[in-house]
């Protein structure tokens, strides 16, 4: 079924104000996950509705959460996010910290007792989208073991990181750091087809073709010992900075087992009229200029970009069974 992104996020808004959830951040989760399908990343967008629901139903996730902020020290946010989603802990960081990053020339943002961070590439790309340059990082629940063991220990723990271009979209990187997001296995999952090999290992530390047996077992990190050594550094940043739940200490986002995640991000935002005399804009649009005169490249954040103006237009292609999940909540 094709859905206008407004009809969308009524549909998500909807399901999840009855599933006791404040009409303001009902909306802006379904904002952030309707953002998500139309980027392309089906695993961090609507199929994550039941599970959002459901843990704001029984009260594992406070649906009513109003995130409160501290500024310990002039470039410094602390945002406490009350248990409830990331989302509106995310757009009162990016009101804040663009503020003092011109100010101050930088700022951070250390959110605590927060959720699923969702597409993160979406929220630097509102940084880059005022001239400013920014990078985020977010633990999630255990899911990757320190490389050479089996028992589950970081999250798939993603970065992201945008710059801005004059005249031009900005660039946009978000990985995982497991070689693919957790939410891919989920989404597998779902619609009960296999995954690659490369992807997870099942319990006992073999690679799997089975979703389920992934989701019980661990995500293999990009670039081996190297990913899960980045992994260990935004576990530190995300989680031992903020104060918020180590991976293994978090419960899942999946399912309304257990307590809040009770997560953690931190957001670094950068005023680049503060670190150069020259004129850091051009130097930037020189550095893509150079990236793209290779016709068969790309910078990175452009297929994104790409399906988002094309879901502006035409609408987002949504399964009809995640639809009709939406529907019976």
């Amino acid at each position: 079924m094709y859905l206008s992104l407004a009809e969308a996020e009524t549909l998500v808004a909807e399901a999840l104000r009855r599933n006791r959830v404040s009409p303001e951040n009902a909306r802006s989760v379904a904002v952030a996950l309707v953002a998500a399908e139309a980027a392309g990343q089906s695993g961090h967008g609507l199929r994550r509705v039941p599970a959002y629901a459901a843990q704001a139903k029984i009260g594992k996730t406070d649906g009513f959460a109003k995130p409160q902020l501290v500024r310990p020290y002039p470039a410094v946010l602390r945002i406490d996010a009350g248990n409830g989603y990331a989302y509106p802990a995310l757009d009162l960081a990016v009101a804040e910290l663009s503020v003092i990053a011109r100010e101050q020339g930088i700022a951070l943002a250390a959110i605590s007792r927060s959720h699923h961070a969702g597409v993160m590439g979406l929220t630097v790309e509102r940084f880059a989208d005022q001239g400013l340059v920014a990078l985020m990082v977010a633990n999630a629940p255990a899911s990757m073991a320190p490389w050479g063991g089996k028992r589950p220990v970081f999250g798939t723990n993603p970065i992201a990181f945008a710059a801005p271009l004059p005249d031009d979209e900005p660039i946009v990187i978000d990985l995982a750091l497991s070689k693919v997001a957790r939410g891919k296995v989920m989404a597998a999952r779902q619609k009960g087809v296999p995954i690659p090999p490369d992807w997870a290992f099942d319990h006992s530390g073999k690679p799997t073709t089975n979703a389920e047996e992934a989701l019980a077992g661990t995500m293999i990190p990009a670039g081996d010992s190297k990913g899960a050594a980045l992994a260990l550094m935004v576990e530190i940043l995300a989680a031992g900075l903020t104060g918020a739940n180590y991976a293994f200490e978090s419960s899942s986002l999946f399912d309304d087992q257990g307590a809040p995640p009770a997560l953690g991000h931190m957001i670094i935002a950068i005023n680049p009229a503060a670190t150069s005399a020259v004129d850091t804009a051009q130097r930037l649009a020189l550095l893509a200029s150079e990236i793209t005169q290779d016709p068969n490249v790309r910078l990175p954040g452009r297929r994104g970009q790409t399906a988002r103006r094309l879901a502006l237009s035409e609408g987002i292609d949504v399964e009809d069974a995640v639809i009709a999940a939406i529907e019976r909540l």
